[in-house]
């Protein structure tokens, strides 16, 4: 079974390294447009975008499976994407700063096993509680440029880690792939080999 990586996120990489995953990488090129609402449905329905995307541009007869994921920061009822710029990750961190939010992953697994396809659709849900920041504090943080390629314009196992009080759930999720649940799912596919 070849495994494909259907992103260029240093991140995944490690996890799924850690996973002791051989895999190899093609980042997915599509436009992340969802018109869902619900954050479970859009990680979903992104991570679909992407697997599809990837699944579509492999040709041979090998046994594959393309491993997409994408994920969200949701507060208040919105979704928080990737900063645009570093107003607008002040805005987000202001936001997040002495409250609760959730991080939703979406992961799509797309197969072909012996020419056929199989598709398995799953997201995970953790909840991380941020300390109370300053102005400055938002600002050093910022400054530090880690936050502008970061959905909700932190990184959980960056810089920002001290200002992280507790979380719920699955850490790898926060960071952007759920290994324990992704195992499982992989473990369905193995033994359907």
């Amino acid at each position: 079974m070849r495994y494909i990586l259907a992103s260029g996120s240093p991140r995944r990489k490690e996890i799924l390294s850690s996973m002791g995953i051989e895999y190899e990488v093609m980042a997915a090129d599509v436009a992340e447009l969802t018109d869902k609402t619900a954050p479970e449905e859009m990680v979903m329905e992104l991570s679909g975008l992407k697997g599809n995307a990837v699944y579509d541009s492999i040709s041979g007869g090998d046994d594959i499976t393309v491993i997409a994921a994408d994920t969200l920061v949701w507060h208040d009822g919105r979704a928080l994407g990737k900063p645009k710029d570093e107003a607008d990750a002040f805005a987000m961190l202001k936001a997040l700063a002495g409250r609760s939010h959730s991080v939703y992953t979406g992961v799509t697994l797309i197969s072909r096993i012996s020419g056929v396809r199989h598709t398995d659709v799953f997201y995970d849900r953790s909840i991380v509680k941020v300390a109370g920041m300053t102005d400055e504090e938002i600002r050093e943080y910022i400054a530090c440029g880690e936050p502008m390629d970061k959905a909700g314009a932190y990184a959980i196992q960056g810089v920002f880690s001290k200002y992280i009080e507790a979380y719920e759930g699955s850490y790898d999720n926060v960071v952007g792939l759920p290994s324990e649940l992704l195992a499982k799912h992989l473990e369905k596919i193995r033994r359907s080999v």
